[in-house]
């Protein structure tokens, strides 16, 4: 199984940006990155704006040696064009028969969710917290060809109508959080704090 991660946008909303954020020790981006450790063998990013400052990051966390899978950067050059571009460009690089997808920017996930969705065995895969869709997703080879048959100007809203969508409910209200605003990240410092040291 593989994952890919969007991180091509601009940030415009959080007044920083957002990807390389500190939540705990760790930056927004490898939170994100970190819960694929042990059901993933590949994590591929898709940068696009600051990608510089992507790539920066994931050398330092490529150094640590912490993760047991492959990390691979693809830029879309297009990323300035909508988020479909970004998502077109990181399914071309998938291997695996089925694979994750996720923003950057929705760090505090718990990793039991990712291994409910990892059995999950449909087409499309959602994780869903009090009747509410998240990420990541889980999609398989098929949803993968028709997104790369799909026009470009299209979304993957668009693409998933065509397949039977399975909402998964989990006990994970960090399936619906993300770091859009300086209020979301700092519901995510929270939240993070709360789950990790009870306060």
């Amino acid at each position: 199984m593989e994952a890919i991660v969007l991180a091509a946008g601009y940030s415009s909303r959080a007044n920083a940006f957002k990807m390389t954020l500190p939540l705990g020790q760790i930056t927004v981006l490898e939170q994100t990155i970190s819960k694929f450790e042990g059901l993933c063998s590949r994590v591929i990013v898709v940068t696009g704006f600051q990608a510089e400052l992507i790539e920066e990051e994931l050398a330092r966390i490529s150094r640590k040696k912490t993760y047991s899978f492959q990390m691979k950067s693809v830029y879309n050059e297009n990323f300035n064009q909508g988020m479909f571009r970004s998502i077109q460009k990181g399914v071309s690089e998938i291997n695996a028969p089925t694979f994750f997808i996720t923003p950057g920017d929705c760090p505090v996930v718990k990793k039991e969710t990712l291994q409910i969705l990892k059995e999950h065995l449909g087409h499309v895969g959602i994780p869903s917290f009090h009747c509410k869709g998240g990420h990541p997703i889980k999609l398989s080879s098929d949803v993968k060809q028709k997104i790369l048959e799909t026009n470009p100007e299209s979304n993957l809203r668009m693409v998933l109508n065509g397949f039977e969508k399975q909402y998964i409910d989990v006990d994970d209200p960090g399936v619906i959080m993300d770091v859009d605003t300086p209020e979301d990240y700092q519901k995510a410092i929270d939240y993070y704090d709360k789950a990790i040291f009870g306060f």
